[in-house]
Protein backbone atom coordinates (compact mmCIF):
# COMPACT_ATOMS: atom_id res chain seq x y z
CA UNK A 1 0.00 0.00 0.00
CA UNK A 2 2.83 2.33 0.92
CA UNK A 3 4.61 1.49 -2.30
CA UNK A 4 1.47 2.24 -4.29
CA UNK A 5 1.12 5.60 -2.55
CA UNK A 6 4.74 6.47 -3.31
CA UNK A 7 4.21 5.56 -6.97
CA UNK A 8 1.15 7.80 -7.08
CA UNK A 9 3.07 10.63 -5.52
CA UNK A 10 5.92 10.24 -8.00
CA UNK A 11 3.48 10.18 -10.92
CA UNK A 12 1.80 13.36 -9.68
CA UNK A 13 5.15 15.17 -9.39
CA UNK A 14 6.09 14.04 -12.89
CA UNK A 15 2.84 15.51 -14.24
CA UNK A 16 3.56 18.77 -12.49
CA UNK A 17 6.96 18.98 -14.13
CA UNK A 18 5.88 18.27 -17.71
CA UNK A 19 2.52 20.02 -17.67
CA UNK A 20 -0.98 18.70 -18.23
CA UNK A 21 -1.19 15.21 -19.69
CA UNK A 22 -2.64 15.15 -23.23
CA UNK A 23 -6.32 14.26 -23.35
CA UNK A 24 -8.21 13.76 -26.62
CA UNK A 25 -11.69 15.13 -25.96
CA UNK A 26 -12.87 15.08 -29.60
CA UNK A 27 -16.58 14.34 -29.29
CA UNK A 28 -17.11 14.34 -33.07
CA UNK A 29 -14.68 11.55 -33.90
CA UNK A 30 -17.26 8.82 -34.42
CA UNK A 31 -19.63 10.90 -36.57
CA UNK A 32 -16.71 12.31 -38.54
CA UNK A 33 -15.39 8.86 -39.39
CA UNK A 34 -18.87 7.81 -40.43
CA UNK A 35 -19.01 10.83 -42.75
CA UNK A 36 -15.64 9.88 -44.23
CA UNK A 37 -16.87 6.41 -45.08
CA UNK A 38 -20.18 7.63 -46.49
CA UNK A 39 -18.61 10.37 -48.64
CA UNK A 40 -15.44 8.62 -49.78
CA UNK A 41 -16.68 7.73 -53.24
CA UNK A 42 -18.01 11.26 -53.82
CA UNK A 43 -14.63 12.75 -52.89
CA UNK A 44 -12.54 11.42 -55.75
CA UNK A 45 -10.43 14.09 -57.49
CA UNK A 46 -9.12 13.08 -60.89
CA UNK A 47 -5.54 13.84 -61.88
CA UNK A 48 -6.67 15.87 -64.89
CA UNK A 49 -8.60 18.25 -62.64
CA UNK A 50 -5.64 19.21 -60.45
CA UNK A 51 -4.77 22.92 -60.36
CA UNK A 52 -1.26 23.04 -61.80
CA UNK A 53 -0.70 26.73 -61.08
CA UNK A 54 0.68 25.96 -57.62
CA UNK A 55 3.09 23.85 -55.67
CA UNK A 56 1.31 22.65 -52.56
CA UNK A 57 3.83 22.89 -49.71
CA UNK A 58 2.27 21.46 -46.52
CA UNK A 59 5.46 21.15 -44.46
CA UNK A 60 6.69 24.71 -44.19
CA UNK A 61 4.04 26.77 -42.38
CA UNK A 62 1.47 26.61 -39.63
CA UNK A 63 -2.18 27.50 -40.01
CA UNK A 64 -2.85 31.25 -40.07
CA UNK A 65 -3.61 32.94 -36.78
CA UNK A 66 -5.08 36.39 -36.39
CA UNK A 67 -5.12 39.08 -39.06
CA UNK A 68 -2.68 39.78 -41.88
CA UNK A 69 -0.34 42.76 -41.73
CA UNK A 70 -1.77 45.91 -43.37
CA UNK A 71 -0.25 47.25 -46.57
CA UNK A 72 -0.54 50.45 -48.61
CA UNK A 73 -2.43 50.69 -51.90
CA UNK A 74 -3.78 53.83 -53.57
CA UNK A 75 -2.12 55.75 -50.76
CA UNK A 76 -4.27 54.18 -48.05
CA UNK A 77 -3.98 51.24 -45.69
CA UNK A 78 -5.59 47.93 -46.70
CA UNK A 79 -6.07 44.90 -44.47
CA UNK A 80 -6.66 42.46 -47.33
CA UNK A 81 -5.92 42.65 -51.10
CA UNK A 82 -9.54 42.88 -52.23
CA UNK A 83 -11.35 45.53 -54.24
CA UNK A 84 -15.04 46.07 -54.99
CA UNK A 85 -15.07 46.30 -58.77
CA UNK A 86 -17.51 48.94 -59.90
CA UNK A 87 -21.16 47.97 -59.52
CA UNK A 88 -24.14 50.14 -60.36
CA UNK A 89 -26.62 52.70 -59.11
CA UNK A 90 -30.01 54.13 -59.93
CA UNK A 91 -32.40 51.54 -58.55
CA UNK A 92 -33.51 50.56 -55.06
CA UNK A 93 -31.70 47.22 -55.39
CA UNK A 94 -28.49 48.89 -56.56
CA UNK A 95 -28.60 51.17 -53.54
CA UNK A 96 -28.82 48.17 -51.22
CA UNK A 97 -25.96 46.45 -53.04
CA UNK A 98 -23.68 49.48 -52.82
CA UNK A 99 -24.44 50.01 -49.15
CA UNK A 100 -23.84 46.36 -48.28
CA UNK A 101 -20.55 46.36 -50.17
CA UNK A 102 -19.35 49.59 -48.58
CA UNK A 103 -20.17 48.25 -45.14
CA UNK A 104 -18.21 45.07 -45.87
CA UNK A 105 -15.25 46.99 -47.28
CA UNK A 106 -15.16 49.07 -44.12
CA UNK A 107 -15.35 46.02 -41.89
CA UNK A 108 -12.69 43.96 -43.66
CA UNK A 109 -10.42 46.79 -44.75
CA UNK A 110 -10.41 47.13 -48.53
CA UNK A 111 -11.37 49.73 -51.14
CA UNK A 112 -14.34 50.30 -53.39
CA UNK A 113 -15.01 51.54 -56.88
CA UNK A 114 -18.52 52.81 -57.56
CA UNK A 115 -20.50 52.03 -60.68
CA UNK A 116 -21.02 54.67 -63.35
CA UNK A 117 -21.85 57.99 -61.72
CA UNK A 118 -23.02 59.59 -64.95
CA UNK A 119 -26.50 60.21 -63.57
CA UNK A 120 -25.03 62.35 -60.77
CA UNK A 121 -23.30 64.85 -63.03
CA UNK A 122 -26.36 67.08 -63.27
CA UNK A 123 -28.96 65.44 -60.99
CA UNK A 124 -28.78 64.20 -57.38
CA UNK A 125 -31.89 62.00 -57.54
CA UNK A 126 -29.84 58.82 -57.21
CA UNK A 127 -27.17 60.22 -54.91
CA UNK A 128 -28.34 58.10 -51.94
CA UNK A 129 -27.48 54.96 -53.93
CA UNK A 130 -23.88 56.09 -54.20
CA UNK A 131 -23.46 57.95 -50.90
CA UNK A 132 -21.47 55.32 -49.01
CA UNK A 133 -18.46 57.19 -47.61
CA UNK A 134 -19.78 57.06 -44.04
CA UNK A 135 -20.14 53.27 -44.29
CA UNK A 136 -16.69 52.78 -45.77
CA UNK A 137 -14.85 55.25 -43.56
CA UNK A 138 -12.32 57.91 -44.48
CA UNK A 139 -9.34 55.58 -44.06
CA UNK A 140 -10.17 53.47 -47.13
CA UNK A 141 -10.26 54.48 -50.82
CA UNK A 142 -13.56 55.27 -52.54
CA UNK A 143 -13.55 56.11 -56.24
CA UNK A 144 -16.28 57.63 -58.38
CA UNK A 145 -16.70 56.35 -61.95
CA UNK A 146 -17.32 57.90 -65.36
CA UNK A 147 -17.00 56.57 -68.89
CA UNK A 148 -14.40 57.92 -71.28
CA UNK A 149 -17.28 59.10 -73.50
CA UNK A 150 -18.56 61.36 -70.70
CA UNK A 151 -15.04 62.68 -70.06
CA UNK A 152 -14.67 63.52 -73.75
CA UNK A 153 -17.96 65.45 -73.79
CA UNK A 154 -17.23 67.24 -70.51
CA UNK A 155 -13.88 68.46 -71.84
CA UNK A 156 -15.38 69.41 -75.21
CA UNK A 157 -18.03 71.53 -73.48
CA UNK A 158 -15.55 73.05 -71.04
CA UNK A 159 -17.48 71.69 -68.03
CA UNK A 160 -14.65 70.07 -66.11
CA UNK A 161 -16.17 71.52 -62.94
CA UNK A 162 -18.82 68.77 -63.17
CA UNK A 163 -16.13 66.24 -62.28
CA UNK A 164 -14.96 68.39 -59.37
CA UNK A 165 -18.52 68.59 -58.05
CA UNK A 166 -19.00 64.83 -58.43
CA UNK A 167 -15.89 64.05 -56.41
CA UNK A 168 -16.91 66.54 -53.72
CA UNK A 169 -20.46 65.33 -53.17
CA UNK A 170 -19.39 61.67 -53.02
CA UNK A 171 -16.40 62.55 -50.81
CA UNK A 172 -14.43 60.33 -53.17
CA UNK A 173 -10.66 59.95 -53.33
CA UNK A 174 -10.59 60.08 -57.09
CA UNK A 175 -12.15 58.93 -60.35
CA UNK A 176 -12.27 55.66 -62.22
CA UNK A 177 -12.40 56.26 -65.96
CA UNK A 178 -13.82 53.23 -67.71
CA UNK A 179 -12.81 52.70 -71.32
CA UNK A 180 -15.32 50.72 -73.37
CA UNK A 181 -15.22 51.31 -77.15
CA UNK A 182 -16.61 47.88 -77.99
CA UNK A 183 -19.50 48.18 -75.55
CA UNK A 184 -20.40 51.66 -76.81
CA UNK A 185 -20.35 50.44 -80.41
CA UNK A 186 -22.69 47.53 -79.63
CA UNK A 187 -24.99 49.44 -77.29
CA UNK A 188 -28.12 50.71 -79.07
CA UNK A 189 -27.84 53.97 -77.12
CA UNK A 190 -24.05 53.96 -77.23
CA UNK A 191 -21.76 56.96 -77.67
CA UNK A 192 -19.15 57.36 -80.40
CA UNK A 193 -15.65 58.51 -79.50
CA UNK A 194 -14.29 61.42 -81.48
CA UNK A 195 -10.80 60.93 -80.10
CA UNK A 196 -8.71 57.95 -79.02
CA UNK A 197 -9.30 57.28 -75.30
CA UNK A 198 -5.59 57.78 -74.61
CA UNK A 199 -5.76 61.34 -75.90
CA UNK A 200 -8.85 62.09 -73.82
CA UNK A 201 -7.10 60.75 -70.72
CA UNK A 202 -4.08 62.96 -71.38
CA UNK A 203 -6.31 66.01 -71.72
CA UNK A 204 -8.04 65.17 -68.43
CA UNK A 205 -4.68 64.83 -66.70
CA UNK A 206 -3.54 68.16 -68.12
CA UNK A 207 -6.71 69.88 -66.91
CA UNK A 208 -6.73 68.22 -63.48
CA UNK A 209 -3.16 67.12 -62.67
CA UNK A 210 -4.02 66.53 -59.00
CA UNK A 211 -6.99 64.28 -59.71
CA UNK A 212 -6.40 60.68 -58.63
CA UNK A 213 -7.33 58.51 -61.61
CA UNK A 214 -7.83 54.77 -62.09
CA UNK A 215 -8.21 53.56 -65.67
CA UNK A 216 -10.43 50.53 -66.21
CA UNK A 217 -11.47 48.46 -69.20
CA UNK A 218 -14.88 46.82 -68.88
CA UNK A 219 -14.48 43.13 -69.54
CA UNK A 220 -12.39 42.53 -72.66
CA UNK A 221 -8.96 43.51 -71.38
CA UNK A 222 -6.17 45.32 -73.18
CA UNK A 223 -3.37 44.31 -75.51
CA UNK A 224 0.28 45.12 -74.82
CA UNK A 225 0.40 48.42 -76.74
CA UNK A 226 -2.59 49.83 -74.88
CA UNK A 227 -1.21 48.60 -71.56
CA UNK A 228 2.17 50.18 -72.23
CA UNK A 229 0.57 53.51 -73.11
CA UNK A 230 -1.68 53.59 -70.03
CA UNK A 231 1.09 52.55 -67.64
CA UNK A 232 3.14 55.55 -68.81
CA UNK A 233 0.44 57.94 -67.60
CA UNK A 234 0.67 59.53 -64.12
CA UNK A 235 -2.35 57.64 -62.78
CA UNK A 236 -2.94 55.87 -59.47
CA UNK A 237 -3.75 52.41 -60.84
CA UNK A 238 -4.87 50.34 -63.79
CA UNK A 239 -7.84 47.99 -63.40
CA UNK A 240 -7.52 45.08 -65.85
CA UNK A 241 -11.23 44.17 -66.00
CA UNK A 242 -10.06 41.35 -68.24
CA UNK A 243 -12.06 39.02 -70.43
CA UNK A 244 -13.35 35.98 -68.62
CA UNK A 245 -15.95 37.56 -66.34
CA UNK A 246 -18.93 39.70 -67.25
CA UNK A 247 -18.65 40.80 -70.89
CA UNK A 248 -20.46 44.08 -71.38
CA UNK A 249 -20.21 43.53 -75.12
CA UNK A 250 -22.19 40.32 -74.75
CA UNK A 251 -24.55 42.05 -72.35
CA UNK A 252 -25.33 44.67 -74.99
CA UNK A 253 -25.74 42.01 -77.69
CA UNK A 254 -28.30 40.26 -75.52
CA UNK A 255 -30.28 43.52 -75.50
CA UNK A 256 -30.22 43.68 -79.31
CA UNK A 257 -32.47 42.25 -81.99
CA UNK A 258 -31.60 38.83 -83.42
CA UNK A 259 -29.94 39.82 -86.72
CA UNK A 260 -27.73 42.41 -85.03
CA UNK A 261 -26.67 39.88 -82.41
CA UNK A 262 -25.85 37.22 -85.00
CA UNK A 263 -23.71 39.67 -86.99
CA UNK A 264 -21.71 41.03 -84.06
CA UNK A 265 -21.57 38.06 -81.65
CA UNK A 266 -17.93 37.20 -82.60
CA UNK A 267 -16.84 40.54 -81.12
CA UNK A 268 -17.68 39.33 -77.61
CA UNK A 269 -14.96 36.69 -77.94
CA UNK A 270 -12.21 39.20 -78.66
CA UNK A 271 -10.02 40.20 -75.74
CA UNK A 272 -7.40 39.17 -73.22
CA UNK A 273 -7.58 37.17 -70.01
CA UNK A 274 -6.21 38.44 -66.72
CA UNK A 275 -3.39 35.90 -66.80
CA UNK A 276 -2.40 36.97 -70.32
CA UNK A 277 -2.41 40.62 -69.25
CA UNK A 278 -0.25 39.80 -66.22
CA UNK A 279 2.29 38.41 -68.69
CA UNK A 280 2.06 41.54 -70.83
CA UNK A 281 2.59 43.85 -67.85
CA UNK A 282 5.53 41.84 -66.51
CA UNK A 283 7.22 42.11 -69.87
CA UNK A 284 6.51 45.85 -70.07
CA UNK A 285 7.93 46.42 -66.58
CA UNK A 286 11.05 44.49 -67.53
CA UNK A 287 11.67 46.19 -70.86
CA UNK A 288 10.51 49.81 -70.41
CA UNK A 289 11.95 52.42 -68.08
CA UNK A 290 9.34 55.18 -68.23
CA UNK A 291 6.47 53.42 -66.41
CA UNK A 292 4.68 55.75 -63.96
CA UNK A 293 1.76 53.56 -62.86
CA UNK A 294 2.87 50.57 -60.81
CA UNK A 295 -0.30 49.58 -58.95
CA UNK A 296 -2.70 47.14 -60.56
CA UNK A 297 -6.22 45.97 -59.77
CA UNK A 298 -6.72 42.57 -61.37
CA UNK A 299 -10.36 41.84 -62.17
CA UNK A 300 -12.27 39.89 -64.75
CA UNK A 301 -12.88 36.15 -64.51
CA UNK A 302 -11.69 35.79 -60.91
CA UNK A 303 -13.90 33.11 -59.41
CA UNK A 304 -12.33 32.71 -55.98
CA UNK A 305 -9.49 33.64 -53.65
CA UNK A 306 -7.42 30.92 -55.33
CA UNK A 307 -7.49 32.83 -58.64
CA UNK A 308 -6.82 36.10 -56.84
CA UNK A 309 -3.87 34.69 -54.90
CA UNK A 310 -2.35 33.26 -58.07
CA UNK A 311 -2.64 36.43 -60.17
CA UNK A 312 -1.46 39.00 -57.63
CA UNK A 313 1.58 36.85 -56.89
CA UNK A 314 2.29 36.23 -60.57
CA UNK A 315 2.42 39.96 -61.26
CA UNK A 316 5.77 41.67 -60.61
CA UNK A 317 4.34 44.82 -59.08
CA UNK A 318 1.92 45.82 -56.32
CA UNK A 319 -1.51 44.33 -56.98
CA UNK A 320 -4.87 43.56 -55.46
CA UNK A 321 -7.78 41.75 -57.06
CA UNK A 322 -11.32 42.85 -57.70
CA UNK A 323 -14.56 40.95 -57.89
CA UNK A 324 -17.89 42.05 -59.27
CA UNK A 325 -20.21 39.12 -59.95
CA UNK A 326 -19.12 37.12 -56.89
CA UNK A 327 -19.74 40.08 -54.59
CA UNK A 328 -22.94 40.97 -56.43
CA UNK A 329 -24.32 37.49 -55.86
CA UNK A 330 -24.06 37.86 -52.09
CA UNK A 331 -24.71 41.60 -51.74
CA UNK A 332 -28.35 41.60 -52.87
CA UNK A 333 -29.75 40.08 -49.69
CA UNK A 334 -29.02 40.37 -45.99
CA UNK A 335 -25.66 41.77 -44.98
CA UNK A 336 -24.89 38.60 -42.99
CA UNK A 337 -24.65 36.58 -46.20
CA UNK A 338 -22.12 38.96 -47.75
CA UNK A 339 -20.20 39.18 -44.49
CA UNK A 340 -19.90 35.39 -44.30
CA UNK A 341 -18.75 35.14 -47.92
CA UNK A 342 -16.03 37.78 -47.54
CA UNK A 343 -14.90 36.32 -44.24
CA UNK A 344 -14.29 32.99 -45.96
CA UNK A 345 -12.53 34.77 -48.84
CA UNK A 346 -10.16 36.55 -46.45
CA UNK A 347 -9.45 33.39 -44.46
CA UNK A 348 -8.87 31.45 -47.68
CA UNK A 349 -6.34 34.03 -48.85
CA UNK A 350 -4.35 33.68 -45.65
CA UNK A 351 -4.37 29.90 -46.05
CA UNK A 352 -3.24 30.18 -49.66
CA UNK A 353 -0.34 32.46 -48.71
CA UNK A 354 1.08 29.75 -46.50
CA UNK A 355 0.57 26.61 -48.52
CA UNK A 356 0.03 27.47 -52.21
CA UNK A 357 3.29 28.52 -53.85
CA UNK A 358 2.82 30.01 -57.30
CA UNK A 359 4.77 28.15 -59.98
Amino acid sequence: MLLKDNHTSTEFNHKSEIGEVFSDDDKTAVSRKQDHIALAFQSQVQQMSLDNRFYYEPMLAAHPEGKAAPFTFLGKSFKTPLWVSSMTGGTALAGKINHNLARAAGEFGFGMGLGSCRSLLTDDTFLPDFDVRSLLGDHLPLYANLGIAQIEKIIEKNQINLIDNLIDKLRADGLIVHVNPMQEWLQPEGDRFKNPPLETLKRLIDLRPNLNIIVKEVGQGMGPESLSAVLKLPIMALDFAAAGGTSFSMLELLRSEKTYMEAYKPLASIGHSAEEMVGFVNQILEEENDILCKEIIISGGIQSFVDGHYLINKLNTTAIYGQASAFLKHARGNYDELQRFISLEVEGLELAKRFFWVR
